[in-house]
């Protein structure tokens, strides 16, 4: 088994609305949910905070104003070949996104309870935002 480790960020801008892309299906196919967060793969040999800055900056262009801090640790087996550890994070950023089009194909600002509604949210955001795990 193939073990992978992921960095997302829940991205909060001043007026405290959460930042989602939307998963290009070109690239990531058919997933459970197509709005995400922010993040990616970890470049082993580097640290997590270093990951999720470049990531941030190769998906949406955008640096966090504050430092970023761990919500939620999740296990994830989509295949039996892989187990992905997705580490996902809360910041707050400012600006508008540049989506890098080959990852993502749009975004929007979300409040909390907008989010609680999006049906197309993916399955691992919904189980940490929605379903209780953290509190926004």
């Amino acid at each position: 088994m193939i073990l992978q480790v992921g960095v997302k960020a829940v991205l909060f801008n001043k007026e405290g609305k959460i930042l989602l892309v939307r998963r290009s299906e070109e690239k990531y196919g058919k997933t459970d949910g197509i709005w995400d967060i922010p993040g990616g793969r970890i470049d082993p040999g580097t640290s997590l905070d270093e990951n999720l800055r470049r990531e941030l900056q190769e998906e949406v262009q955008l640096d966090m104003l504050s430092e970023p801090h761990l919500v939620g640790a999740q296990d994830i087996m989509p295949d039996g070949e892989r187990h992905v550890v997705r580490l996902t994070y809360v910041a707050r950023a400012d600006g508008e996104p540049v989506l890098d089009e080959s990852e993502n194909t749009e975004y929007r600002w979300v409040t909390p309870s907008e989010l609680a509604e999006l049906e197309d949210l993916d399955v691992f955001v919904k189980q940490l935002l929605v379903d209780g795990k953290i509190v926004l």
